[in-house]
């Protein structure tokens, strides 16, 4: 696993170390990162900052696993994902997240949003939804408790979500919120419910 992965810090989150740690999985040193039910927002910083990155344009691959906590809520789907260009008092960034649930669920509707865009604090999925349904989200083939390759590409103001080493893009975003310019940090995002677990982290930027 890249040690660039146990160079995080933890914001929002519950006042609990636990909520982020490194730990073994089939053999591997892999980072959770937990998200509670009984912080009851959506779409929120609820993320494992990664240190020492100003990102812009280029390439986020990374493996994740999410798993329901015993607690969740019935409407949790295992949220997890990334978030980018992350601001320096983490108050607005760009997110791409699945809901692996979501991808093997036997409602048609549900499939449709395996895959969400966000922009925090504006422009979350609630929103997104009513003003543009199903722009933003998308089905793939994807089930909790399994390791899911995802990869995102940037340039500008438009986003493209790979998952599990496809050629086509399973999500495009043609007009990120916060604009082409933007440049910040990276996140390992999980929601409400989730716990999730990273690795394999690779980041390329091109400019």
């Amino acid at each position: 696993m890249s040690n660039e992965i146990l160079k995080v810090i933890k914001h929002n989150f519950i006042s609990n170390d636990s909520f982020i740690s490194s730990e073994q999985m089939d053999g591997e040193e892999v980072l959770r990162v937990i998200k509670d039910p009984i912080v009851d927002k959506e779409d929120e910083p609820t993320f494992a900052k990664i240190v020492g990155h100003d990102f812009h344009n280029g390439t986020i691959e990374v493996d994740v696993y999410s798993e329901l906590l015993i607690n969740a809520p019935e409407y949790a789907r295992g949220f997890i994902g990334v978030t980018f260009r992350i601001d320096e008092r983490n108050e607005t960034f760009e997110g791409i997240y699945i809901r692996p649930t979501n991808g093997s669920a036997p409602v048609q509707l549900r499939r449709n949003r395996a895959t969400q865009y966000f922009s925090y604090p504006d422009y979350k999925y609630d929103r997104l939804r009513e003003e543009a349904p199903g722009e933003y989200e998308s089905y793939v083939s994807i089930d909790i408790d399994e390791w899911i390759h995802m990869k995102i590409e940037v340039i500008d103001d438009k986003a493209k979500l790979f998952v599990n080493n496809t050629k086509e893009p399973c999500l495009i975003v043609n007009d990120l919120k916060h604009g082409k310019n933007k440049k910040g940090s990276i996140g390992l995002w999980t929601d409400i419910g989730t716990k999730g677990h990273f690795k394999n982290l690779r980041i390329n930027t091109t400019n």
